[in-house]
């Protein structure tokens, strides 16, 4: 004979709320098929299947060649993978890896572990001057090669927090969205410019620092700043995006008018904004189009896809009329880098993704651009892990991502 277990009702009651909420833990799983701001495109050459199976197959490389937890117990980090030097782990690709786990979600059923790994990594690196801001790199002892942040970094950890916020909630052991207001404030006051509210290249940056009014033109991400403005309730961070469109617009005219190039580095904003000179931070062509700069299609074509801000679509229309041009509608012909007059860099006789892939989300924003879209879209998944780097590697999964149609803001857009 069979027994019969009765079970409490509010013991029912608990099971049933247990598995609503866990059927109810990933909010926004991928893929999501965003509808993005009107006279966006995306490829319309195969089918939604197609474009996210491309996704989840780079992802799965991704995931495996560059997530490590060897760190210490329940941390997870972004390996720098750099052939040269002694770095293990910058914040730019924690910001990077951060951002992709979120977006993954839903189909990566880890992706909140792995998320909360990158996070306590995150806080297991400070930088010196505040505790909500990230040392901006580690050696392979996982010691901290100082304790300076790197604004970037800081800029797309919190956001992705706020990701993680819209993902998950965070009545978890993390709360998120608590973490990203501290890292918000925190940016506001170390690493935006009080005076001309452009970007700080770090926290170590004083208001009597040589570079107090110089800047990294890639740390424009002025959808990034809508979200931390509507997340905080702060309007400083619109003083930040309509000072910078400003100063984008005049460097644009200025210095890249056939172009609409972008140094890599900007400096004297506070009178005459000039790119910088050659060996200012990195290279000799620091001054150029190159590693640095070569993220700024991105970054601003995302505020036109998610917002529709005519800023940015204006800004990144310049850059879609000359790459077209000048490479003839061959996305074989885009160089790794060039001069702000749109000329190629003659010692690079390669191509790196990270130019390719930000030129493939700028191409997203007027329908002009289809076929090229298309083009761009067939070209940078033709290419494996193994051809390119953690750099490169890393921000093509961000524009497969966005490209594809999976990629969200967590916050109302305007």
């Amino acid at each position: 004979m069979n027994k019969i277990i009765r079970v409490p009702f509010f013991l029912i009651s608990f099971i049933l709320a247990g598995e609503l909420l866990f059927a109810q833990a990933t909010l926004r799983p991928f893929p999501q098929h965003v509808k993005y701001n009107d006279g966006v495109i995306t490829p319309d050459h195969i089918s939604r299947k197609q474009l996210d199976d491309s996704v989840r197959s780079f992802y799965n490389s991704w995931k495996e060649r560059y997530i490590n937890d060897d760190a210490g117990e329940g941390q997870y980090y972004i390996w720098f993978e750099k052939p040269a030097g002694n770095k293990k782990c910058v914040s730019e690709g924690q910001g990077y890896g951060m951002m992709i786990v979120v977006l993954m979600a839903g189909y990566d059923t880890a992706s909140q572990r792995i998320f909360n790994g990158l996070f306590h990594y995150t806080k297991s690196h400070p930088s010196k001057n505040s505790p909500f801001l990230m040392a901006w790199a580690q050696a392979r002892n996982f010691k901290d090669v100082d304790g300076s942040s790197a604004s970037d970094g800081d800029i797309d950890i919190a956001y992705s927090l706020l990701l993680a916020d819209a993902q998950w909630g965070s009545k978890g052991s993390i709360n998120y969205r608590e973490e990203a207001r501290s890292i918000i404030s925190a940016i506001l006051q170390q690493e935006i410019n009080q005076k001309t509210f452009s970007v700080l290249l770090s926290n170590a940056v004083k208001p009597d620092s040589k570079d107090y009014f110089d800047m990294r033109s890639s740390d424009f991400m002025p959808a990034h700043f809508k979200v931390f403005r509507n997340a905080t309730g702060d309007k400083s961070w619109d003083k930040v995006i309509d000072a910078n469109y400003k100063l984008f617009s005049l460097l644009q005219n200025r210095y890249s008018a056939g172009a609409g190039l972008f140094p890599d580095f900007i400096r004297h904003i506070n009178s005459v904004p000039v790119p910088s000179g050659p060996h200012y931070l990195e290279s000799k062509y620091d001054g150029y189009y190159n590693y640095n700069a070569c993220r700024v299609p991105w970054r601003i074509a995302t505020d036109y896809i998610v917002y529709g801000d005519k800023r940015a679509k204006e800004v990144v229309g310049k850059i879609n009329n000359w790459i077209r041009e000048t490479t003839q509608n061959n996305p074989d012909n885009i160089s790794a880098g060039y001069t702000l007059a749109g000329d190629d860099i003659k010692s690079r006789n390669f191509e790196a993704m990270s130019f390719i892939a930000s030129f493939a989300v700028a191409a997203m924003v007027d329908s002009a651009n289809q076929a090229w879209v298309n083009k761009l879209w067939d070209y940078i998944a033709s290419f494996d892990l193994d051809q390119f780097d953690y750099y490169d590697n890393s921000i093509k999964m961000i524009a497969l991502l966005i490209v594809s149609g999976n990629y969200w803001i967590p916050a109302p857009t305007e």
